[in-house]
């Protein structure tokens, strides 16, 4: 069961994920929550069960409450915007629990215009293994395009119709909606309604990145008043840290 992240265990989290990339901070997330779960077993969520994990450890860690900028692509005008995890993910949303079962990812299968194809979704680790990101359309769909038969003969990725990859890419959206976490929006300024697209992993690395840089701060402010240990300080909740730190004036 997912809870929300101690300070000693988002500073791990920092420690071992600054630097790489996102797909990797978001393995790395996952894998401080899941500390049992094989992380190939995690690795095989799918990028939309992977997203709604990381929303739901971000509403447990630092609160449901969502705040970012926005730039009407129409008039240009900048967003404030506000709003609440549980406007990004359906109702009826399950999350899946890693811990008690295998993350479902079953092969779907289509025609279109005399083509028979057969793909599986994208998942956590098909993402932490792209390294042009130039190519990654081209790279996830080679991965996950199980089978693909025109007319009785195989068929590569690469030689498939621009109608065929388009529909194909559509499927696999509609097979996995949580992977596309969105908010409409609609701008003040001109009328112009859009959707939003939310990036959880970017937006949830950057708090946990912050927080961190500001609690090794206090640490270092604690520490060198009172001489504790860092594990002492960490132990401390926010409230008691703050009320130390207004001691010491800071």
């Amino acid at each position: 069961m997912m809870r929300p992240f101690s300070a000693s265990e988002l500073l791990g989290i920092w420690e071992e994920g600054v630097g790489r990339m996102p797909a990797e901070q978001a393995l790395v997330i996952l894998a401080a929550a899941f500390p049992r779960v094989p992380h190939t077993r995690l690795g095989q969520l799918t990028v939309g069960q992977r997203d709604a994990c990381l929303l739901h450890l971000r509403a447990l860690t630092f609160g449901t409450h969502l705040t970012g900028r926005a730039t009407c692509p129409a008039c240009q005008e900048q967003l404030e915007l506000a709003f609440e995890a549980g406007e990004l993910l359906p109702a009826d949303s399950l999350l899946p629990d890693p811990e008690a079962n295998e993350p479902e990812n079953s092969a779907t299968s289509f025609e279109i215009d005399a083509y028979e194809l057969t793909f599986r979704l994208p998942t956590a680790i098909d993402l932490a293994a792209l390294r042009d990101i130039s190519f990654a359309q081209e790279q996830l769909l080679a991965a996950c395009l199980l089978a693909a038969r025109h007319k009785g003969k195989d068929v590569q990725v690469a030689d498939l119709p621009p109608a065929v990859l388009q529909a194909l890419t559509g499927r696999m959206g509609q097979a996995e909606p949580l992977a596309d976490l969105s908010l409409a929006a609609t701008c003040p300024a001109c009328g112009h309604n859009w959707q939003i697209l939310f990036d959880i992993v970017s937006y949830f690395w950057s708090e946990i990145n912050a927080w961190s840089l500001r609690l090794m701060r206090e640490v270092h402010s604690l520490a060198s008043a009172y001489g504790w240990r860092e594990a002492d300080i960490l132990a401390m909740s926010a409230w008691r840290r703050q009320r130390y730190l207004e001691l010491i004036g800071l």
